[in-house]
């Protein structure tokens, strides 16, 4: 029976085992697939050694997206795009890596939230490998303005200069952000693990604007109260995102891709 894991630190919380495992079921898929905790420095020689073992695929997630695409002998132009994988498919030497965070994304929020994209301004709190992951399915949808922020400038920078044949990105501090205001702001830090939210100037949110936290459960709670108290008409966590990223890396490992609707009310129930 192929196995597959979700590889990350922290991982325990992780409800991709579940999803995984609905998603075989209600395609009739014979499969394993489990959480794995990996520490940054393991995530190489693990690799090395889950191929040897014969595992189908991985999700990676928290830390690994970014170290993990330096360790793919193949990426996906997604993958390349991102500069960051969050999806591992064996192949007979090693693995080739996609990145189906910003599908999952999209996915949740046009065909899910209901939200729209193109025309409006949108802000993506935080740079690293979560937010590259995010970045070139935004820009196609066609925004009036796609800003990233973080507490230096640098990662930004980087982004922008990397993607700017796809559109134009506006690098920006945290602090920088003073004045501004945005119909969606994402929330793509890691912050909310720790009970935090990045320092942020108040009246970001525009009227009816909407903020979205790509974590989900406890580690979005801090991001969407921050976001009621500055007015924000609707928020969500990022469960949805979860569950269509991952019936994206079903497709991409096994050729079919599940219905996710019932997934998710269940995971919402």
């Amino acid at each position: 029976m192929d196995r597959y894991a979700v590889l990350g630190q922290p991982v325990a919380h992780s409800k991709s085992p579940r999803i995984h495992a609905a998603f075989a079921e209600s395609l009739g898929q014979k499969l394993l697939y489990e959480a794995c905790e990996i520490a940054p420095d393991e995530l190489g020689p693990s690799l090395s050694r889950f191929h040897a073992e014969g595992w189908a695929g991985f999700n990676l997630t928290v830390p690994h997206k970014q170290a993990g695409a330096a360790l793919c002998e193949s990426r996906s132009e997604a993958a390349e795009a991102a500069g960051a994988v969050n999806t591992l498919i064996r192949t007979a030497t090693g693995w080739h890596g996609d990145n189906t965070d910003g599908a999952g994304l999209v996915r949740d929020l046009l065909a899910n939230l209901g939200v729209a994209i193109k025309g409006k301004r949108v802000l993506v709190l935080g740079a690293g490998g979560a937010a590259r992951g995010i970045v070139a399915p935004l820009l196609a949808e066609g925004p009036a303005e796609l800003a990233i922020s973080n507490r230096n400038p640098w990662k930004p920078e980087e982004i922008a200069a990397a993607l700017k044949p796809l559109g134009n990105i506006v690098p920006r501090t945290h602090l920088s952000l003073k004045g501004d205001r945005y119909d969606l702001i994402l929330n793509a830090t890691s912050a909310g693990h720790s009970g935090a939210i990045p320092r942020l100037p108040p009246k970001l949110i525009a009227e009816g604007g909407i903020a979205y936290d790509l974590n989900y459960g406890q580690a979005a709670v801090p991001f969407l109260v921050w976001a009621k108290s500055e007015g924000a008409a609707r928020v969500s966590d990022g469960l949805g995102m979860l569950v269509e990223q991952a019936a994206e890396a079903f497709q991409r490992w096994r050729g079919l891709r599940p219905e996710t609707a019932a997934v998710l009310a269940s995971l919402r129930g």
